[in-house]
């Protein structure tokens, strides 16, 4: 993984050192909090419904042992122990006191870690495949990408001040698990004629007008990547709306100029900063791969797993679920729950992090990911060890067998916390999760994908949720919409919607019609939800929602 170097831990301080002297200026008073916002914006501070919210950057979401303990230590020393991990790939804090985030933004300096651009209006934290680097179908590591597009973007002058916020995802598989088509820039590394490139997609985005992007480029060599984004990013920057923040995202832009006419204005654009770039791009990108060498991987017998796998039925339960195939022999990827029924998703506790980075020191080549699915991986644990990682797991209550079944659900964090959110999403997740849990058909149903949103910024991702949930206001009253048919992968779909919405104490109810309406119609026990749905369409969903006769059965 990426190590600071000299210029990089110097950048740092002299960041924390200024906003040390801003914070101290707005509790004196010399700052209103209308001139302290952008200040604090720049560095990851959000004011919240209660309180402040600092967002630390996980780049590409990429952590080692130290780190994952520091963020456990900050989460004791300043907040209320644990923390929220994030769709982006970050981690927030709910709870900070103000005095105290100049020395939260320290402790995190002393790991190599900061806050920077997580807000504003900026290029924010870029994300990446969890598997990255360990994915059996990855055709190139993409984190070397993501980290030359985090030290390219991070301070550049001309995009400190963007029409909006700007996202960019980077995927080194053909099987997208970056969701790279719903952000403003996607990245996916392709091969063509035995030479590595990238196929770069443009005006994706959730929120309030959610859009799948468009293909801007279907191959840029390699020696091209970064000027051409530069180029992508400049050309938004002059047209992007500046006069409306709601028509201000590029997908916007892409919208109304049309794929085509952007591209053209973008081929001008390039033309300028191939040249300028020289091609110290390039020699930078050769150093950042070198620090992303694959780890030393040391065969061992599997006979451990096998015993484990053939004699204990909650250990084969976890692995049939949790793991995935890794690219060395003898390796897994190993996904840790951090969604065990009935708790709020994304979040973990101080304790559960130092376990977690205990476990990669000792087992897992000291790595751990964050997904944008909001579980923890360890990247590349040997087959061998995974009898003993399960057992310390599940003794710490991190050992929920849920990876893509439907309490594995993505939530943000709504009205609990967030001053946008117009309803909750964390209760309405727990519950879902409960209530599946105790029918003990969750496994039975498989794969199935549930994200909830508790406003239309869609940070819970639920347009492209196979089942999406959306909180809205309504009167007063939280009403929640479902949308059906939302797809994250490299078959990006938004979900439709049903039809009306369902209040808060209906919701549950009626996720429960719609899983018994799968089950009814599905072919056999091997097509998911996602499968039937497409066979089908909505009308066998939308009956089992709305007809008197599906409601009334339900209610039995």
């Amino acid at each position: 993984m990426y190590k600071y170097n000299d210029f990089d831990a110097a950048f740092v301080a002299e960041r924390n050192r200024q906003f040390r002297a801003q914070v101290a200026r707005r509790i004196d008073g010399s700052l209103t909090e209308d001139e302290f916002k952008p200040l604090r914006l720049m560095n990851g501070l959000y004011l919240q419904l209660h309180a402040y919210m600092l967002r630390v950057a996980i780049p590409y979401g990429t952590l080692n042992s130290a780190q994952m303990r520091q963020l456990a230590y900050i989460a004791e020393r300043w907040d209320k122990g644990y923390g929220h991990f994030t769709t982006r790939q970050n981690i927030q804090y709910n709870w900070p006191k103000l005095s105290d985030i100049p020395d939260m933004l320290d402790a995190l300096a002393e790991v190599e870690m900061h806050a920077i651009q997580t807000s504003g209006n900026t290029i924010r934290n870029v994300t990446a495949d969890h598997f990255a680097g360990a994915a059996a179908d990855e055709i190139a590591d993409p984190r070397p990408v993501a980290e030359l597009l985090r030290q390219w973007s991070t301070d550049h002058p001309e995009f400190q001040f963007l029409p909006r916020k700007f996202k960019i995802a980077v995927t080194g598989s053909p099987n997208d698990r970056a969701v790279t088509a719903a952000h403003d820039i996607g990245i996916r590394i392709t091969r063509r004629n035995g030479e590595i490139g990238y196929q770069v997609i443009v005006g994706g985005g959730l929120g309030r007008t959610p859009m799948i992007g468009k293909v801007l480029k279907d191959f840029v060599p390699q020696k091209d990547l970064l000027p051409f984004v530069e180029a992508t990013v400049s050309v938004w920057n002059l047209l992007g709306r500046r006069d409306n923040k709601y028509k201000a995202r590029i997908k916007i832009t892409v919208h109304e100029h049309g794929i085509e006419a952007i591209r053209a204005l973008v081929d001008e654009r390039f033309a300028e900063t191939r040249a300028a770039f020289n091609g110290a791009d390039l020699a930078i990108f050769d150093e950042i791969k070198a620090q992303f060498a694959p780890p030393a991987f040391r065969e061992a017998s599997e006979d451990a797993f096998t015993r484990a796998y053939d004699g204990d039925p909650v250990f084969r339960a976890w692995a049939d679920s949790n793991l995935a195939e890794h690219r060395a022999p003898g390796y897994a990827i190993a996904q840790i729950s951090i969604k065990a029924h009935g708790a709020t998703p994304g979040d973990a506790t101080a304790d559960q992090m130092r376990v977690m980075a205990d476990i990669a020191k000792e087992f897992g080549h000291d790595e751990l990911r964050i997904s944008h699915e909001q579980n923890v991986i360890l990247p590349h644990v040997r087959k061998s060890d995974l009898p003993e990682i399960h057992a310390r797991l599940k003794s710490h209550g991190l050992a929920t067998a849920n990876i893509g079944k439907i309490s594995d659900i993505i939530a943000c964090p709504g009205m609990d916390y967030c001053a946008l959110a117009t309803a909750r999403s964390i209760p309405v997740a727990q519950q879902i999760a409960t209530r599946f849990d105790e029918l003990k058909i969750e496994n039975d149903i498989g794969d199935l994908k549930i994200k909830i949103s508790g406003c239309i910024n869609a940070c819970g991702h639920h347009h492209v949720g196979h089942i999406g949930i959306l909180g809205l206001d309504r009167a007063g009253v939280e009403t929640y919409q479902i949308t059906l048919g939302g797809d994250h992968t490299e078959n990006a779909a938004l979900g439709q919607r049903t039809g009306p919405g369902f209040g808060y104490d209906e919701i549950v109810p009626a996720i429960e019609r719609l899983v018994g309406a799968y089950l009814e119609h599905r072919e056999d026990s091997t097509e998911t939800f996602l499968q039937t749905y497409r066979r089908l369409g909505m009308a066998p969903f939308k009956s089992a929602l709305y007809d008197n006769e599906g409601a009334r059965v339900a209610a039995e």
